[in-house]
């Protein structure tokens, strides 16, 4: 059974993306690589379920190691 939701839900997607690119400038690619790290552990803590966190690392595991989302792929 899914648990995790897929369906876009962000109201405003290229506006989180800019504020998410934002958040990223001026940082080298260590520090890049520790906010994403950071913005990883505060969402998963915010969604809080074992199930849909576990789901939601085998989906982005089986969307390729190039670095690419999921959609990016088609």
């Amino acid at each position: 059974m899914t648990v995790l939701r897929t369906e876009p839900r962000l109201a405003d997607p290229d506006g989180f993306y800019a504020a998410l690119m934002e958040a990223h400038r001026d940082l080298d690619e260590a520090a890049s690589r520790r906010l994403d790290a950071r913005l990883v552990i505060l969402l998963a803590n915010h969604i809080g379920d074992d199930a849909v966190l576990r789901e939601a690392i085998a989906l982005a595991r089986a969307a390729g190691g190039g670095g690419a989302a999921p959609d990016a792929e088609r």
